[in-house]
């Protein structure tokens, strides 16, 4: 007895103190709509993978026709390359550089310089791809762009990178730097600021130097963020940039940056072939959190340190 009205003084005194959080708990409810529409309501769609759609009348259960389809599509062969190649370069070379930028930043004495940095580091990341496409047209153009210039001064011939196969994938990598090299930066810049003032004292005590504080006192500190992020790079390693490719596509370059999410949206919005677009989806979704929970794991294995 004593039992239960323990955990029912507990669960009173849960209740009375959100109760007198309430407003908090309503300042969440537009972020917690948000994410049920169009996070958690549209799982229930994913269904329609295992159905012959049909605008009118009853959808006919069809089991893995459509994913023995898309298997068995040249063109998704294709399409899954590009996508897997395009996200591990974003991964793998954009991953250290905000951790780099981090670091720089936190070497600067001069508290209003490196504010200044920071929010104009932080500007590109606001703007929608559509702009940042129109910036990159105009500073990779062949005629006029600053890049062209620097490269006809130096006596070479210029060359149209926006065209180019061979030089388009790395085009999006560097637009993708450029855009959130500043956001990404926060969270490590964040635990860098945490880290405990008596450090840095003692190392200075120790005749320590800059290298010998950044690589055995602040590095440390940033493991965690580090691993954490990366886990949750690796299961995004399908999402290659929808809103980026389709800025930075054309007929020159489409076979070498057409990505899963591109051929979802023009094989279901275009063609309006819903079941199979939403099959190539969902063999996507599930490639995703097979990877976050493999890397999570084994993490955990190696290292004791995961996503969660």
């Amino acid at each position: 007895m004593m039992g239960k009205e323990s955990i029912q003084i507990r669960t009173h005194s849960k209740v009375k103190q959100m109760w007198s959080d309430k407003v908090l708990y309503l300042m969440l409810l537009p972020g917690i709509a948000y994410f049920i529409i169009f996070h958690i309501w549209p799982i229930i769609g994913m269904k329609l993978a295992f159905y012959d759609y049909q605008i009118l009348g009853d959808n006919v259960f069809v089991g893995f026709k459509y994913f023995r389809e898309l298997f068995s599509t040249p063109v998704f062969e294709q399409v899954l390359k590009n996508t897997l190649i395009i996200s591990a370069m974003k991964m793998f070379l954009i991953f250290p550089i905000p951790i780099i930028f981090a670091l720089i930043l936190n070497e600067f004495i001069n508290g209003k310089f490196r504010k200044s940095i920071q929010v104009i580091s932080y500007l590109p990341h606001f703007l929608s791809w559509v702009v940042i496409a129109g910036v990159w047209f105009d500073f990779l153009s062949k005629s006029n762009g600053v890049v062209n210039e620097i490269i006809q001064a130096l006596g070479f011939q210029p060359h149209d990178f926006l065209t180019d196969k061979s030089a388009i994938r790395w085009v999006l990598v560097a637009s993708e730097a450029w855009r959130n090299i500043g956001w990404d930066s926060i969270i490590f810049l964040a635990a860098i600021m945490g880290v405990n003032q008596s450090l840095y004292e003692a190392a200075h005590v120790d005749g320590a130097n800059r290298w010998h504080i950044v690589t055995r006192i602040v590095l440390p500190h940033l493991y965690i963020p580090m691993v954490t992020i990366f886990i949750l790079n690796v299961g995004f390693i399908m999402n290659a940039g929808l809103d980026q490719v389709l800025n930075f596509t054309n007929d020159s370059v489409n076979s070498r940056i057409d990505i899963i999410d591109t051929y979802v949206y023009r094989v279901g919005l275009i063609n309006g072939q819903y079941s199979f677009a939403t099959a190539a989806n969902l063999f996507k979704s599930m490639i995703g959190v097979v990877l976050v929970l493999s890397t999570h794991f084994i993490s955990k294995k190696l290292t004791s340190k995961g996503a969660w």
